[in-house]
């Protein structure tokens, strides 16, 4: 977090010992002896907060108040007066103060404001970056999040799937986002200025399927939960296929539609007509890294939306869900920091009741299922890249329960 304060005073004596403090506090100050030199230091960019007299010559706090709102809005104020004059706290209360302190000030009172006003301006500085970083690059670098090695390997291979005008199947676990996914191959590809057509398979007839196709000519047709489609509308929706469709074809699935086709549940020629290109979802229980991030993005969203400031985010909370499994993905993330920025649950991730070692075991748990997700149930992959013997990763596989031929 940013400790600078921008610390504006006339009285060189009142600055020295108002620094001391600051600085006896592991705060950072810039000092500044008027309107003049502060406002050089005042910009979007700058990350810290402002912390200045009133009643100085010239351009007074108010005016300071005044051009940081310009400036910046979004940059906490703190003003300070010898005054005690309520009128004064009031007006810079309504101007957008962050705060109005009386001198003199107790310095656990100051540096509590500080401490309160920085932690803002820290979320706010977070907050226009992620949007940036969303703002940048194509869809698949805006919408779909992480940093981890499965991560990039799915938008990779989202940009190779709308760079086709192949048939896809996106698979997932539930709650993983199969839908957004086929949402970003159809903006990525040549038919995304068109119609992208959302539609359940369940229940579907062939006369349906024949009318979303017209729905959906020159973009794409999105069926969800593939697995579900009525046998003789698989058959019609194989010849649909092969004729051309007039639309491209994604299906998505949060089943295994292998072993469907394998019990005779779901025709295998559309399944094979289906599979040119398949493009399956991480669950977070297989890339604990990417929880931070996402959490992150879905709090600032659900803070936007409910026109709140996020509430800080401490370590310990994101280390408390890394080492949750999420059975839900990212639905019941989105839904945690919801509840999180509402201030509607005592814990981010729920089990409070959890102590530091049970804790640490979920986390260590997580790593090495993540560990071999990205490896393919490659043990020996796995353990290099945890930098352990192979030994020790089969014992804490053990352990924890995970097995190598689960991930393949």
């Amino acid at each position: 977090m940013t400790r600078k304060v921008l610390l504006v005073d006339d009285d060189a004596a009142v600055r020295e010992a108002l620094g001391q403090t600051l600085e006896l506090h592991d705060l950072e100050p810039v000092i500044a002896g008027s309107f003049v030199v502060a406002k050089d230091h005042i910009s979007p960019a700058f990350d810290g907060v402002i912390l200045s007299d009133i009643r100085m010559p010239g351009r007074d706090g108010f005016h300071l108040l005044d051009h940081t709102r310009t400036v910046d809005p979004e940059l906490p104020v703190i003003l300070l007066t010898g005054e005690g004059d309520i009128p004064m706290a009031v007006k810079a209360m309504g101007q957008g103060a962050f705060a109005f302190l009386e001198k003199p000030c107790a310095p656990a009172d100051l540096v509590g404001a500080l401490q309160r006003a920085l932690k803002t301006r820290a979320l706010v500085l977070e907050n226009r970056r992620l949007k940036v970083q969303l703002e940048a690059g194509d869809p698949a670098s805006r919408m779909l999040f992480g940093t981890s090695t499965l991560a990039e390997d799915l938008r990779h291979r989202v940009r190779a799937a709308a760079a086709t005008q192949a048939e896809v199947l996106v698979t997932g676990a539930p709650g993983s986002g199969v839908s957004k996914v086929a949402e970003v191959i159809h903006l990525m590809s040549k038919a995304g200025q068109g119609p992208f057509v959302k539609r359940p398979a369940a229940g579907l007839k062939p006369g349906d399927l024949e009318m979303l196709c017209r729905e959906a000519a020159g973009g794409s047709l999105f069926l969800e939960e593939i697995g579900a489609l009525p046998e003789r509308t698989q058959y019609a929706a194989l010849e649909r296929i092969e004729q051309g469709a007039g639309a491209r074809v994604i299906a998505g699935t949060t089943a295994d539609l292998d072993a469907k086709v394998e019990d005779g549940a779901f025709s295998a020629d559309l399944f094979y007509r289906l599979d040119v290109m398949r493009v399956r979802i991480p669950s977070l229980k297989e890339r604990p890294e990417d929880i931070p991030v996402l959490f992150r993005h879905y709090a600032a969203q659900a803070a936007e939306q409910a026109g709140l400031t996020p509430p800080e985010i401490l370590p310990e909370h994101l280390a408390e869900l890394m080492a949750r499994d999420w059975p839900g993905n990212a639905r019941s993330l989105m839904s945690a920091a919801m509840r999180f920025v509402l201030g509607t649950a005592d814990e981010v991730g729920g089990d409070a009741g959890a102590g530091l070692a049970e804790q640490l075991a979920r986390v260590e748990r997580s790593l090495l299922a993540a560990a071999l997700g990205r490896h393919k149930g490659r043990a020996s992959a796995a353990a290099e890249a945890l930098k352990l013997p192979r030994k020790t990763l089969y014992d804490k596989l053990a352990r924890h329960g995970l097995k190598p031929e689960d991930f393949r």
